[in-house]
């Protein structure tokens, strides 16, 4: 007949349970900011496009009475634009850093480099290459995986990309709108970036 479990191993199997609940809960908030984060890129590049240009779309062989099956489209929401801002975009993921809720322990991924010059409170943010490097290897997996989704959602001016996209995404269907971007709970879903 065996004694009592030694409290020891009671502790070390109890570790041993939550470990796999905790990475997944990392593995998500990881994927879920760098979803977030890559929509934020796409749509500030977006906006940073002169709404003047355009791209000619169409075919360009010529119809038996001369003319031409060419369009003109706003470059910024086209697929050509789109498709290079893709190929590029998971390299602005070196000016995230990782900042940690007391609370939670959830991570939040918030920008270390302002897009446009204002100072940022950097308190509490831990920047760091592995961070970084975490971050764009989640971007460029969303990024492959999810093209022709993104440029779908991206090619027309739509409301709630980030919803829309990364919640199906990342598996969750309640959002907390709340300032940064983050991945907070609110059954377990992230919170809308700024």
């Amino acid at each position: 007949m065996r004694g009592p479990i030694p409290p020891v191993l009671s502790l070390v199997v109890a570790l041993g349970a939550l470990l796999p609940a905790a990475a997944a809960r990392r593995s998500q908030d990881l994927h879920c900011g760098a979803c977030r984060a890559l929509v934020d890129e796409l749509e500030w590049e977006i906006a940073q496009v002169d709404p003047r240009k355009t791209i000619q779309m169409g075919s360009f062989r010529i119809n038996p009475d001369g003319s031409q099956s060419v369009v003109e489209v706003p470059y910024a929401r086209s697929e050509a634009h789109l498709t290079e801002l893709l190929e590029r975009v998971c390299e602005k993921m070196k000016e995230y850093g990782e900042k940690v809720d007391p609370a939670t322990h959830r991570k939040s991924y918030v920008r270390v480099i302002s897009q446009d010059g204002t100072k940022m409170d950097l308190s509490g943010v831990k920047i760091d290459g592995d961070v970084a490097s975490s971050l764009k290897f989640a971007c460029e997996s969303i990024a492959e995986e999810y093209e022709d989704e993104l440029i779908e959602f991206l090619s027309h001016e739509a409301d709630n990309v980030k919803d829309r996209l990364c919640s199906k995404r990342t598996g969750e269907r309640h959002w907390d709108v709340a300032g940064g971007l983050s991945c907070r709970p609110r059954s377990r879903g992230c919170s809308l970036g700024s």
